[in-house]
């Protein structure tokens, strides 16, 4: 059976624009999301998960123009580190603006990975803004490999579960590499 990802990401979006959060797959590992420029869903996703407000999480974008929304300056090394990646990298970026308040971290810093996913990047497309991207886990425990993996804590906590891949398991978790507007680059996890 083929999925249908045109219906998931209508009514992940319906959820989503109401203020909900979302569990659903992404290009590494099951997602808790919601829309991050609204700091009541991204309040709810940090309460889910008990996790204090002070560990940012990242969120997904679909291309450059999002990103300029999101970021003034872009360093260089940004562009080349996302054009050569083979796999899924998340970068840490300077002074992200147009977001929740909430999911900048407390260096004024935000990690960001472009998604090629097909979900992902249709509901994105439809959005039109960035959505967190967080793993599907109670904060301090390991990160879920597979849907079933997943507490039922985390499954009754969402207010939508996406059905697809819930048979797929996942991929690791993203490379980090942290970019300050001043050219300096820390590879945070590989």
């Amino acid at each position: 059976m083929v999925p249908d990802y045109n219906s998931e990401v209508y009514k992940a979006y319906e959820i989503i624009k109401e203020g909900g959060i979302i569990l659903y797959p992404t290009d590494t590992v099951w997602g808790i999301g919601c829309d991050a420029t609204n700091p009541e869903a991204v309040a709810k996703i940090y309460a889910l998960k008990k996790r204090a407000e002070t560990q940012s999480m990242i969120v997904l974008m679909n291309g450059e123009k999002m990103m300029y929304n999101v970021f003034k300056e872009i360093p260089e090394a940004a562009w080349q580190i996302m054009d050569l990646s083979e796999k899924p990298t998340t970068l840490i970026l300077d002074k992200p603006r147009n977001v929740a308040p909430n999911i900048i971290a407390p260096d004024n810093t935000l990690g960001i990975r472009i998604v090629k996913e097909p979900f992902c990047f249709k509901l994105l497309e439809r959005m039109k803004k960035p959505l967190v991207s967080t793993s599907a886990n109670i904060s301090g425990e390991p990160t879920p490999k597979s849907f079933k993996e997943i507490s039922p804590e985390i499954i009754k906590g969402v207010d939508y579960v996406v059905n697809l891949h819930h048979d797929k398991i996942a991929g690791k978790p993203s490379t980090i590499i942290k970019l300050t507007n001043d050219s300096q680059v820390k590879i945070i996890r590989k």
